[in-house]
């Protein structure tokens, strides 16, 4: 979903028919602020700037995306029509809440592996036409994003799987019909089909749900055969695991709790004077 046409539906879902308050109350020049209640990551700036120019709100920041905040600190300041800066408040402060939790939790797994040159990917476990904001989110606290859908990279998933009859011709078949540009990665659970998807011509090869015994066995066989395939780590990833999957000597590793086991932290919104 485009920035403005989410922006939109933000709106519209809180506003609905117009704002009760906005009906009986005066407009008059205010100048609000937004502070934090809990340490975080901060992330939103990018979408507060385009709601604000569609308010012509003033705005004065004192972090950008991916900066930290402390418990206490006032990170934005926020100038303009009184009724709108109202009706607006819960949508702006809902959208940097998701974004900034994101972002707060991903930097957590970011920090657990940053000795090691493993990158953190998310994955396509976001909320409904949330797609967008949420990897936005990822990227704010240092993450990488996997693709963001089904026509920026081919993945052969064991679903998949399941209906390829020889998976050798079909890989011949898919390097004539998919963009040049686009990287073919296909999902393992063992060793041997680590070794038919390599020898199939793969570009990426996830290791699935393997054991760091497992996984260790698939990169010295990568190494000695395939250096140029890269490998990828997903399933059972916690702050308590990812640095130890790292350390196998993955390429990267993917974990959709970044965005779905986010837990909100506090933000609020006050008005001076």
């Amino acid at each position: 979903m485009l920035k403005e046409e989410f922006l939109k539906s933000l709106i519209s879902e809180d506003i609905g028919r117009g704002d009760l308050f906005s009906r009986i109350s005066s407009s008059k020049p205010i100048r609000a602020y937004i502070v934090a209640k809990s340490d975080g990551i901060f992330a939103g700036q990018e979408y507060v700037e385009a709601l604000a120019k569609m308010y012509e709100l003033t705005l004065e920041w004192n972090v950008c995306d991916g900066d930290s905040f402390s418990q206490g600190e006032k990170l934005l300041y926020i100038g303009g029509n009184s009724k709108d800066i109202l009706s607006l408040e819960r949508s702006l402060l809902d959208m940097v809440l998701h974004a900034s939790s994101i972002a707060t939790l991903t930097a957590k797994y970011v920090k657990a592996i940053e000795d090691t040159n493993v990158k953190l990917l998310d994955t396509r476990k976001t909320r409904p036409l949330l797609r967008s904001f949420e990897k936005y989110a990822v990227r704010c606290g240092g993450g990488i994003n996997h693709r963001m859908g089904l026509d920026d990279c081919l993945m052969l998933k064991d679903t998949h799987l399941k209906t390829i009859d020889n998976l050798d011709s079909f890989m011949k078949e898919v390097r004539q019909k998919i963009p040049f540009t686009s990287k073919v990665e296909i999902e393992c659970e063992t060793l041997d089909m680590v070794k038919r998807a390599m020898g199939a011509g793969a570009d990426i090869v996830m290791c699935d749900n393997m054991s760091l015994k497992n996984i260790k066995e698939v990169v010295a066989f990568r190494d000695e055969n395939y250096p140029h395939i890269l490998l990828e780590a997903s399933g059972n990833v916690t702050l308590q695991t990812i640095e130890d999957i790292a350390k196998t000597g993955v390429d990267a590793i993917s974990s959709g709790s970044i965005i779905h086991q986010a837990n909100w932290i506090d933000l609020s919104m006050k008005v001076e004077g």
